[in-house]
């Protein structure tokens, strides 16, 4: 299943005030763990899965990228990530992640950023990467944890006063569909273990060369209090890998 919740107005309008959404990458909980896991992206020719507002299409255009494809469902999206960039190496088309098709050894590097727990055959779409990138490019990817991704409820455990006592894990190796609750709407997210994510990358062909379970930086929490309780279980997983050869 393809979701476009994206260009559903109410929640596009929801989403468009986010702080990732307004503030940019410097919102990113995440942000500082990701750019970490990149290489050096001069001269080289980047995808970008799942682009959204093109920001890390940008960043990467900053960092003399040689030219980047941004590829995104949602309309909306891409017409709000045209608006912000002025350049004419990065092209935005509307394109499905699961229905991607670029030839063989086209890109050195494909970043995906919290777009593939929407994918139902992560297996896939890690082949369709291995097969496009040139030997020695590198993949990076960040996803719902799937500590966060376990209950479809998504949500923590609360005391009688309200307090968030902690964050519940069950049906964990239950792996499939959970629809959960985004922005006030049902948006259907694919829940997967730790090793059904690792597997599926090797099984690929990749070699997988560093993973990540950031939490925010005490910069981004003095500027977002709100995100304080992310530092009590993770909620993204990040992993960087290479095609072998």
């Amino acid at each position: 299943m393809k979701q476009n919740k994206y260009d559903d107005l109410d929640f596009f309008e929801k989403y468009s005030r986010m702080p990732r959404s307004t503030d940019g990458l410097k919102a990113a909980g995440e942000w500082h763990a990701l750019r970490e896991l990149l290489p050096d992206l001069r001269d080289k020719r980047v995808l970008d899965l799942g682009c959204g507002f093109g920001w890390h299409c940008r960043y990467a255009r900053e960092q003399q990228a040689r030219s980047v494809v941004g590829v995104d469902l949602s309309e909306k999206m891409l017409e709000r990530a045209r608006e912000m960039t002025d350049d004419f190496a990065i092209e935005y088309r509307r394109l499905a992640i699961e229905d991607i098709d670029f030839p063989e050894n086209d890109f050195d590097v494909v970043i995906s950023s919290l777009a593939l727990h929407y994918v139902e055959r992560f297996d896939i779409v890690c082949q369709k990467i291995y097969r496009c990138l040139a030997p020695g490019g590198t993949f990076v990817l960040s996803f719902e944890h799937p500590v966060f991704t376990a209950i479809a409820a998504q949500d923590w455990h609360y005391g009688p006063q309200g307090e968030r006592l902690h964050w519940p894990v069950d049906n964990y190796q239950n792996e499939g569909p959970r629809l959960a609750r985004f922005l006030d709407n049902d948006v259907v997210k694919y829940h997967r273990t730790v090793a059904t994510h690792i597997n599926a990358l090797l099984d690929s062909g990749f070699r997988i060369t560093k993973l990540s379970e950031p939490q925010p930086t005490q910069e981004v929490l003095a500027k977002y209090p709100e995100m304080r309780d992310e530092t009590r279980r993770p909620i993204f997983l990040l992993i960087s890998a290479i095609k072998n050869g």
